[in-house]
């Protein structure tokens, strides 16, 4: 009798749509609400710490003397606290991925 149930299960997949992606063939999609990576407008940063004090995860370092803006990728959590605290609104979250790290490298933005 299990037989015919895994039988019919086998034939009614054979006719429906593919459960999954070809994802190099066929791009994905993000949508609005996607929590991806954090990017920042470095000319409106006014380098006022107050994003490296709320990161949970300790992954932003601001140095106001230096003018620069360092973020740890593979510490960040992508929680959005960053860019919900910062007056100048230049931190945003954008709704595509990080690129896969390789090493272990922070991303330095400098300003002038």
């Amino acid at each position: 009798m299990k037989i015919f149930v895994m039988a019919a299960k086998v034939l009614k997949s054979l006719f429906l749509k593919p459960a999954t992606l070809g994802y190099p063939f066929v791009p994905r999609v993000y949508y609005k609400n996607t929590r991806g990576k954090i990017a920042i407008e470095i000319a409106k940063c006014i380098y006022c710490g107050a994003c490296q004090r709320k990161c949970p995860a300790q992954a932003l370092n601001v140095n106001k003397a230096e003018k620069n803006w360092v973020i740890n990728r593979l510490r960040c959590i992508s929680c959005g606290y960053c860019v919900d605290v910062c007056p100048k609104k230049c931190l945003t979250m954008e709704n595509t991925y990080s690129v896969s790290a390789t090493k272990k490298e922070e991303e330095v933005f400098s300003g002038a």
